[in-house]
């Protein structure tokens, strides 16, 4: 009896072995296939970090406006957007407006506009002055050779409104362009916190540079590498035409060109253009009011991009209130 329990016990052990090798071998190539293709589920999660390491976080320059009138700023925490990078849409990571993003803004004088300028200094102060707590301010001016910076970034208005200067007004002043220069004051917001950046440029937008035929908005290479460099690095542009000795006297061809250039500036970067006619105009006073409440109602717009590429992106904003206007940079080019 007890020799037949030892059989059957023995008889067990040895089907147990078969069923055991028979499913080591029957997982085998699975594991092998899994393998091939990143491994088990742990490989499955690689995988999927390896996509995300292709996103990455955008942020842009957004301004709230309502249509027949100005929106408050408050209406920002009411929108429901949807941001869309080259047709797909993306997620939202934040909107942060003045309470949460300082003002990294930068004001730009071509250095050889006319001399009604010069009248317009004493409003320029107040506006920096009165810009919110918090905001970094540069003051600069465009003009033969490299940008003079009067004042790099501070966060001290008082000081930097004390560093405007009358522009030279004279053509030996003048800049190659004013494209150019503004370029390079623009690779400075590289080295500040993400947020709210902008510009003021006070010029006349022509750069004849390359001969008069290249002055039109759609032909200008250094335009368009201006508007290049202040999309990367979230920057709206805010101009103002200022005629110099080039575009006065009635030059209306040359004028026509420097405002069409400053429109396509900023309203390809999330800004806006000001202007009366192809004098200067009466007073800046309109202008900074406007300006004012624009800077208000601007807010930094971050969102996770899945296109890696570096080439250039599209930008479209949707909202549901059909009675608000979105001003907003038209793409970016990744570096």
């Amino acid at each position: 009896m007890r020799k037949l329990r030892r059989s059957i016990k023995s008889l067990a052990a040895c089907v147990c072995a078969i069923f055991l090798l028979v499913a080591v071998q029957a997982r085998t190539p699975r594991q092998k296939e899994g393998n091939k293709n990143g491994g088990t589920a742990a490989g499955g999660r690689g995988r999927k970090s390896e996509a995300r390491g292709s996103v990455h976080s955008v942020t842009i320059p957004v301004t709230l406006n309502r249509r027949g009138g100005n929106a408050p700023r408050e209406e920002m925490q009411l929108l429901e957007l949807v941001v869309q990078e080259d047709g797909e849409a993306q997620e939202i990571l934040s909107a942060r407006g003045a309470d949460r993003a300082p003002l990294a803004f930068a004001v730009l004088i071509q250095d050889d506009v006319q001399s009604p300028v010069s009248n317009e200094i004493k409003g320029l102060a107040t506006f920096i002055r009165a810009l919110p707590a918090g905001s970094r301010v540069l003051v600069g001016y465009l003009r033969a050779g490299s940008p003079q910076l009067t004042q790099r970034f501070t966060n001290d208005l008082e000081h930097a409104a004390k560093t405007l200067r009358i522009p030279i007004g004279a053509a030996a002043a003048a800049p190659f362009n004013p494209y150019t220069e503004l370029a390079d004051v623009l690779k400075r917001f590289e080295s500040l916190p993400t947020g709210r950046r902008a510009v003021l440029l006070i010029s006349d937008g022509v750069d004849v540079s390359r001969g008069l035929d290249n002055s039109t908005p759609g032909q200008s290479v250094d335009l368009q590498r201006a508007i290049n460099e202040a999309q990367r690095r979230s920057v709206a542009v805010y101009s103002i035409y200022a005629p110099t000795n080039l575009t006065a006297g009635g030059n209306f061809i040359l004028a026509g060109n420097g405002q069409g250039s400053l429109k396509r500036l900023s309203d390809e970067t999330g800004g806006r253009s000001f202007f009366q006619g192809a004098n200067a105009p009466v007073s800046f006073d309109p202008f900074l009011r406007e300006l004012s409440g624009l800077l208000n109602r601007q807010f930094a717009l971050t969102y996770l991009s899945t296109h890696p590429s570096k080439e250039f992106h599209r930008i479209k904003l949707q909202t549901a209130q059909t009675e608000v206007e979105l001003a907003y940079p038209s793409g970016y080019a990744r570096k």
